[in-house]
């Protein structure tokens, strides 16, 4: 009621106008505004002295009030409907008439979202439903439908199966909810009944978007979502919260659903995220228009609340109703209180306690996943300290780094000889069995070499600061010195001195390894101590050398240094090519010690690094593959990932994407057991790239998403995890998941910045997230998204990627219907083509003037001509410039169908043999110029050979017609693409329009 209608009579133009003023306030977002609005125009209405104005009105005001917090308000009009049909049912004409019977189902259900309305009254409502409907000759089934929401409202199982029965078997009629709207009510009910699979199989055709309304599947998407993650489906929960939550956001009259996905986020380890949600609507605790959906938040909030006092975080300040700063515990105190005094009234009502029950089951609900990535920032809620709360059931994120080695033991003694066989085997575990046995042991428990192998394994830790890395280290010398064994006291002076390069001292350093280098090699030669001491020593200065060169590198690039810093960029490289062959030299008699093998593999890859340095691209591959290999012959795999994640870029860089992804793959399963958290993300991102680079997207987009959780995980959200999200959104989108890449990249934005992340990842997120909005229709924000991008890309030197993006916000504004808006953007775009020299791009914005200036209201046919005009100019002199007979061919079909276009212009202009004939010498021009580029244009020539027969035909020109018709068909005689089929079925339909 109240929307636009079919037919009608004779109108004043108040009453249209009021009419087109209704329309155009359904248009509008939900809410107050809205609703006030409608109740301004039901005045109007009431002024015009004409029934079906005011029935429309009062039809108006019942649709905003139904879909907004302000749904107890519907009852008045409705009830004032009623009576004036009961009075004057001639006043209502069809379409009201239907729509009068259709809003009975909105009453019967809304009164039972209102627990001050009677039961008895509510019982009384349904019966009178039925007795209207069964009096209009409508089927049962909306009433049976009703009657098994009232039945499942209380409680009364029975009875609502009995409903739900006779719902499905009763025939669907015009009374009869659509089918989306009904498919998600009976999958609800399944899942009441803990038939999760049953649900979403019922719930499947909405998801699928084979069956869609106002409200639908926005609806069913949050219903689906504890379902998915009950039933293990995590990835489809994560996609269906993405997709609906977005949904939902803008509309005023989905709290039910919303508070479906602040339940799904609290339940999931997404407590932050819940948070956000309750943050977008903070009137959503307030408005009382529909208590039963209030319930609901209220329910939901006090559950989101209790995790996060039970995770230590009660005093955390948090969104609630307005006028008060809530801490987390006491939100969740008001928000239990307040759903159980709804439900209560609810139960009061009924003579029940079944919605009280629900209610605290609701609130009672225990978290499903420790963790579901969603790919969305947010800061993630873990413990503040230990909890009574029952522990996750699963995760559904990659797991954390896990050791592999065997379960620590208790007893010092245990630890220490554990950290030893750890040492021994070159684990990655020692270091945190060293520490372990530091925590465990007292300082009299044990003796100078442990505790020299402690301040050893504790300067080689990554979280140790270089400086203190330095002094531990030369701690363990002195100690080992003292125990009588020089050769592990200058293996530790040479550790230290790589700790003094890492702190930047990258000159001292190599002057501090020269004499622990020499001193150990005297001692191997000596016998004095093992070749393990002297490789480690030796690959200590080649490391020193690599930061040396490193060093140098930057330090040139900051300076933009000229042929005297080249000079000594060359001698650093060569100064650590000697370094390195001589630990090579020094290695090969030893190359079966496993102590000296890790180090040859590692010298393997600092090659690869100054292969790499020198632009060597292939040299490079091949040391990384080579020093990959040799840690794998020695039993080392973990140590394999380095060299395995240097070659994925190389890879890439040859164009070998194969070995890219062999190499980026077992980085990530060598490493998985062993690298931090930040070491995740890296390689996840790293194999995601390769993977979309590919064309892989739906794999790397799940790769993308685990980078991102680790990124969360490791305190860089805002650097690799905003990255990651970035490349996500991008990749979902490519694989034609765009409304769960279009919430990525919004979510992304807002952390973007220019200075941070740079003006291309800015732009590139824009431009996705243009793309994204355009395939789900909403021209008007692509635009923006676009104009963003170029005012971003108007300062860079190259301005492809401006004139393009100019050219899309254009195309956007023109499909929104924004036609200056349009008009600007495009003469902005033509312009920028010109200076690019791309004739093409200047006369289609030219074109698009032109019909924008046949827009009501805009400039109108004479300019339009000008611009269509101009465009042929355009073409006319790129042709006289033309330099080669394939740009040549291009440019005359773009004349070609500038000509057709203008024809099209004239001809749309008014209906009769003027303006066709006025049309038609244009479109035989564009028929001409279609000849002359070649069959490489025939579709374009026979579309414009059939729009000139249909022009004929109305001109009275049969035969000309008919000639042109049969010549379309001849054509594509043997033809069998779609646009052979397209043409022969409009020139058959042409013949029979003739022939009739």
């Amino acid at each position: 009621m109240g929307h636009p209608r079919p037919g009608g009579g004779p109108l004043t133009l108040t009453f249209q106008a009021l009419r087109e003023a209704m329309r155009d306030n359904f248009a509008q977002p939900e809410g107050p505004a809205r609703n006030a609005r409608a109740e301004r125009l039901l005045a109007e209405a009431e002024q015009l002295g004409e029934p079906l104005a005011v029935i429309e009105a009062l039809g108006h005001q019942l649709q905003v009030y139904n879909y907004s917090s302000e749904k107890a308000k519907m009852f008045v009009p409705f009830a004032r409907l009623l009576r004036m049909w009961d009075e004057q049912p001639g006043d209502f004409d069809d379409f009201e008439t239907h729509s009068l019977h259709w809003v009975f189902k909105w009453v019967s259900s809304g009164m039972l979202d209102q627990p001050h309305i009677p039961l008895a009254s509510i019982e009384k409502w349904l019966g009178e439903m039925e007795h209207r409907y069964r009096l209009a000759g409508h089927s049962e089934r909306a009433v049976r439908q009703g009657e098994f929401r009232v039945a499942r409202h209380l409680g009364d199982r029975e009875r609502a199966q009995r409903a739900y029965t006779a719902w499905l078997a009763a025939d669907r009629d015009r009374m009869s909810d659509c089918h989306a709207c009904e498919l998600h009510g009976q999958g609800s009910w399944q899942a009441e009944l803990d038939d999760d699979a049953r649900a979403l199989e019922i719930w499947q055709p909405v998801l699928a978007g084979e069956h869609t309304c106002a409200h639908e599947p926005h609806a069913v998407l949050a219903s689906s979502l504890l379902p998915l993650v009950r039933l293990g489906r995590t990835d489809d929960a994560r996609a269906n919260h993405l997709r609906g939550y977005r949904m939902v956001r803008p509309m005023e009259s989905m709290r039910g659903s919303v508070s479906l996905h602040v339940e799904f986020c609290a339940l999931t380890g997404n407590e932050a995220r819940a948070l956000e949600i309750l943050a977008d609507r903070p009137a959503y605790f307030t408005d009382d228009g529909d208590p039963d959906s209030l319930m609901d938040h209220l329910a939901v909030t006090a559950l989101l609340m209790d995790r996060l006092v039970a995770l230590g975080h009660g005093d955390q300040g948090v969104p609630g109703p307005a006028g008060t700063s809530w801490t987390a515990g006491a939100l969740a105190e008001h928000a239990r209180a307040q759903a159980l005094a709804i439900a209560g009234r609810f139960d009061e009502r009924n003579g029940t306690v079944s919605v009280s029950t629900l209610v605290r089951e609701r609130m009672a609900r225990r978290p499903l996943l420790e963790r579901l990535p969603l790919g969305i920032r947010a800061v993630r809620l873990t413990a503040a300290e230990p909890s009574s709360a029952a522990p996750a059931t699963a995760s559904a994120s990659a797991p954390a780094p896990v050791s592999a080695a065997r379960p620590a033991p208790a007893g010092t003694e245990e630890l220490l000889a554990e950290a030893r066989r750890l040492t021994e085997q070159r684990h990655p575990d020692a270091g945190a069995a060293w520490a372990a046995l530091a925590e465990a042991a007292d300082a009299t428990e044990l003796d100078d070499r442990s505790l020299a192998e402690i301040d050893d394994h504790r300067a080689m830790s990554h979280r140790t600061e270089p400086a203190e890395s330095a002094r531990l280290f030369r701690s363990a010398a002195e100690r080992y010195e003292a125990l009588g064994d020089p050769g592990e006291a200058a293996a530790a002076l040479a550790r230290a001195a790589y700790a003094t390069a890492r702190d930047g001292r990258t000159d001292e350093a190599l002057a501090a390894v020269e004499e622990p280098c020499a001193r150990v090699l005297a001692l191997h030669a000596e016998g004095a101590t093992g070749a393990g001491q002297a490789a480690g020593a030796l690959l200590n200065r080649v490391r020193i050398h690599l930061a040396r060169l490193h060093d140098e590198d930057a330090t040139s690039a900051d300076d933009g240094a000229g042929a005297d810093a080249d000079s000594d960029v060359d001698e650093r490289a060569e100064a650590l090519e000697r370094a390195v062959a001589e630990l090579l030299a020094f290695a090969e008699p030893h190359h079966e010690d496993p102590r000296v093998a890790d180090r040859v593999a590692e010298a393997e890859s600092v090659l690869g690094d100054l292969a790499a340095h020198r632009g060597d691209a292939e040299a490079a591959a091949e040391r990384y593959e080579a020093s990959a290999a040799l840690y794998h012959r020695a039993g080392l795999p973990w140590y394999a990932v380095e060299p395995e994640a240097r070659l994925v870029p190389v890879a890439r860089h040859l164009g070998d994407l194969e070995t890219a992804e062999r190499a980026a793959r077992a980085a990530l399963e060598h490493g998985s057991s062993y690298v931090d958290t930040l070491g995740h993300t890296r390689l996840h991102l790293q194999l995601a790239e390769v993977l979309g680079e590919s064309g892989r997207f739906e794999e790397a987009a799940g790769h993308a998403l685990e980078a991102a959780h680790w990124a969360d995980e490791a305190g860089e959200s805002a650097g690799f995890g905003t990255y990651a999200r970035h490349q996500l959104g991008g990749w979902l989108l490519r694989a034609g998941r765009t409304e769960e890449a279009a919430a990525i990249l919004e979510a992304v934005l807002p952390d973007l910045t220019v200075d941070d992340h740079g003006e291309g990842m800015v732009v590139q997120t824009l431009w996705w997230l243009g793309d994204a909005l355009t395939v789900l229709g909403q021209s008007r924000e692509a635009a923006e998204q676009w104009l963003k991008a170029a005012d971003i890309a108007r300062g860079w030197p190259e301005q492809r990627d401006h004139a393009m993006l100019a050219n899309l916000a254009g195309q956007a504004l023109y499909r929104a219907g924004l036609n200056e808006e349009a008009d600007r953007v495009y003469e902005r775009a033509a312009t920028l083509w010109r200076e690019l020299g791309d004739v093409h791009a200047v006369v289609r914005a030219l074109r698009v003037r032109a019909w924008i200036a046949v827009r009501e209201g805009q400039a109108g046919p004479e300019a339009a001509r000008a611009f269509m005009s101009a465009a042929e100019k355009e073409c006319e002199q790129a042709l006289a410039d033309a330099d080669d007979p394939a740009s040549g061919a291009r440019l005359r079909a773009e004349l070609a169908d500038t000509h057709r276009q203008t024809g099209e212009l004239i001809a749309g202009q008014g209906e009769g043999s003027e303006t066709y004939a006025e049309a038609l010498p244009y479109v035989e021009q564009a028929i001409a110029c279609f000849e002359e580029a070649g069959e490489d244009f025939a579709d374009l020539r026979t579309g414009a050979q059939l729009m000139a027969a249909w022009l004929e035909a109305d001109l009275g020109a049969t035969d000309s017609a008919t000639t042109r018709a049969r010549a379309v068909l001849a054509a594509y005689a043997t033809a069998s693409d779609e646009t052979a089929e397209s043409r022969r079925a409009e020139a058959e339909q042409l013949l029979e329009y003739v022939s009739g």
